[in-house]
């Protein structure tokens, strides 16, 4: 994400969620808990613009995205959306598909990473934002469901059918997303879906101090870690290693790889300055 920028000014009043950042950690909340969190078009269009105003900034370093109440997201409301995506045209629809598209992408384009503090419900699209996440962190309530054949939809939405067979394997999401069942946490944690299991109530909590962790650590090799991450997913292995030398190469022109020999050195902690 390019750091420039053009004439419109930072946004000052996020309407769709709460942002809160602290010394280069961001906790964006999901805040509609009397609808357990369900997703507007205006809630997707804050995300979506929120992801790359931070991107730009250059100023955080790590995101933790939660929600509010008894759970984390339970998707796109019923009445808001899908009611309403049953008047609209082609041209219409599309645009709203892509726009959440767009939020997926920007989760796994954003130069920072991305851990999810899941609890409770996450359900069609609130499954698919906790998956497009670098971390998932959850406690034993938490409960994902790709439910998009359940409303008579395709299960690949939002590139649930490109992300999910990467992070648990084809036939576990083959399972998940053609049948669209509840996976709870213990069986969540033993195929692959999330990064580590709380005890009840600590997901939030387990989630900020990864972030904090990583927004301590070296900004710029976690950056291009998840960069590479991302694009040699369908890279052939020549190209990958040939993009992982190039890269490398940049890395060990950086201050960060001068600071820490100059830190072994003198035997003292890294000052790592993302750069």
């Amino acid at each position: 994400m390019s750091p420039f920028t053009g004439s419109a000014p930072r946004t000052q009043e996020w309407r769709h969620l709460r942002l809160a950042v602290d010394d280069g950690v961001a906790t964006v909340t999901l805040a509609r808990p009397a609808k357990l969190n369900a997703l507007t078009f205006g809630a997707y269009a804050d995300l979506r613009d929120l992801l790359a105003e931070l991107s730009r900034e250059r100023s955080v370093r790590a995101l933790v995205l939660g929600g509010e109440g008894r759970g984390f997201c339970s998707g796109g409301d019923v009445d808001e959306i899908i009611g309403a995506t049953l008047s609209m045209d082609t041209a219409q629809l599309l645009d709203f598909n892509r726009m959440t598209g767009q939020v997926v992408r920007a989760i796994r384009e954003c130069p920072f990473p991305v851990v999810a503090a899941v609890h409770g419900v996450a359900a069609g699209a609130g499954a698919v934002l906790a998956l497009a996440a670098d971390f998932r962190i959850a406690d034993p309530t938490a409960r994902f469901a790709f439910l998009f054949t359940r409303v008579g939809l395709s299960g690949g939405d939002m590139g649930a059918a490109y992300l999910l067979p990467r992070v648990v394997g084809l036939g576990h999401a083959t399972r998940l997303l053609m049948l669209g069942e509840p996976v709870r946490a213990l069986e969540a944690e033993r195929i692959g879906l999330i990064s580590e299991l709380t005890e009840e109530g600590e997901a939030g909590a387990r989630a900020a101090a990864l972030a904090r962790r990583l927004a301590d650590g070296p900004a710029l090799a976690h950056a291009q870690t998840k960069a590479l991450l991302t694009a040699e997913l369908d890279m052939p292995l020549a190209a990958s290693v040939e993009l992982d030398a190039a890269t490398q190469a940049l890395l060990m022109n950086g201050e960060d790889y001068a600071e820490f020999h100059a830190a072994f050195t003198e035997k003292r902690p890294p000052k790592w300055r993302g750069r």
